[in-house]
């Protein structure tokens, strides 16, 4: 049963949603689809149930996404999704009893997705709604010392956007946030193998094929390796299963992958020379679900000079500094920066 004084960190993700409550931790963490019926709108499952949906639904039954590229694709959807995970996290009990939540969004949006996400989260039964910048709750999440006078730089990695910052004085410094992430991965798989092999597959088989012999660097300990993938031969519109290496993969994924590392250069060289030398002693620390992407850390160390480090369990670090920052509310409200508190000016 939770206290007077519900405290909710929402990680509202293209790919996944993560809700931490206060003084519980991380309590739920599924896929951001939901399962509608076509006519009606009904929305028949969400989460998890509706992932396995995916692809796989009869004539009257749609599975989508409502998040994409980090921001709000279909507010009515996104609102209802929240609703339910909201809902969830608090036990399912109907309680008079609104919650606090935190919010977090991608460094780049605009003041209208902004206001998006806040009034989704207000309508879905939050009392209070704010706000936080992907990067600044990853590297809370990630436990970085943010707030002292000296350069911190994370690289968040989701499934729809990077954002790249380098963060000083609990505020971000410079930033960048791109929406080419794990998505434009699996799309990037999907369309080598229809030109390649003349294989058709879905963003799921694209997704496995990436968690489980994709690289980022080569040569590397993956050399070798391959995985059977079964899809429909675009050429016969039979079923068939090819066998793909690591190698094909680490091919496919090179345009997404060397934008990523482009971002992360292009905030380098707009980092204050004071900072830029903190950075060497630092590092730069790397969350997100895409940072798992096998070598990912050894390419980017090459490329900037640069220690690099995957954060501690770092798929759940924006979603644990989110609830974090909760904590911090009146120290992150007297901050003066835009950039680390953009909904409480």
């Amino acid at each position: 049963m939770l206290g007077l004084s519900q405290d909710l960190g929402i990680d509202l993700g293209t790919a996944t949603v993560q809700v931490y409550v206060k003084g519980r931790g991380i309590v739920l963490s599924e896929p951001s689809v939901v399962a509608l019926e076509r006519e009606s709108g009904r929305i028949i499952a969400v989460g998890e149930e509706a992932r396995r949906m995916l692809g796989r639904t009869p004539g009257n039954i749609i599975a989508l996404r409502p998040l994409k590229d980090g921001v709000i694709a279909d507010y009515d959807y996104t609102e209802r999704m929240l609703r339910y995970f909201i809902a969830k996290a608090c036990g399912g009990q109907k309680s008079w009893i609104k919650p606090r939540v935190m919010v977090c969004i991608p460094s780049g949006v605009t003041g209208v997705e902004e206001r998006a996400v806040r009034q989704a989260a207000m309508q879905s039964g939050a009392k209070e709604a704010h706000l936080i910048e992907e990067p600044v709750a990853a590297a809370l999440g990630a436990g970085l010392e943010i707030a002292e006078p000296s350069g911190s730089m994370v690289v968040d990695i989701g499934g729809g956007t990077t954002d790249v910052a380098v963060l000083s004085l609990g505020g971000i410094v410079c930033s960048q946030s791109l929406r080419v992430a794990g998505d434009k991965f699996d799309e990037a798989i999907v369309r080598y193998l229809r030109r390649e092999k003349n294989l058709m597959i879905g963003e799921r088989s694209a997704e496995e094929l990436k968690i489980h012999i994709g690289t980022a660097y080569l040569p590397a300990k993956t050399e070798g390796r391959e995985m059977d993938i079964r899809g429909r031969d675009l050429v016969t519109g039979l079923p068939r299963t090819v066998t793909v290496t690591c190698e094909e993969v680490f091919e496919a994924i090179q345009e997404p992958l060397w934008q990523v590392v482009g971002a992360v250069k292009e905030v380098l060289e707009r980092t204050p020379p004071e900072l830029a030398a903190d950075l060497l002693d630092k590092g730069i620390v790397l969350t997100g679900g895409g940072s798992l992407l096998h070598g990912l850390d050894r390419l980017l160390s090459e490329e900037t000079g640069l220690p690099v480090y995957v954060a501690e369990d770092p798929v759940f670090c924006v979603a644990r500094g989110t609830g974090k920052a909760l904590t911090m509310l009146d120290a992150l409200k007297g901050n003066a920066s835009r950039h680390a508190f953009p909904s409480t000016r």
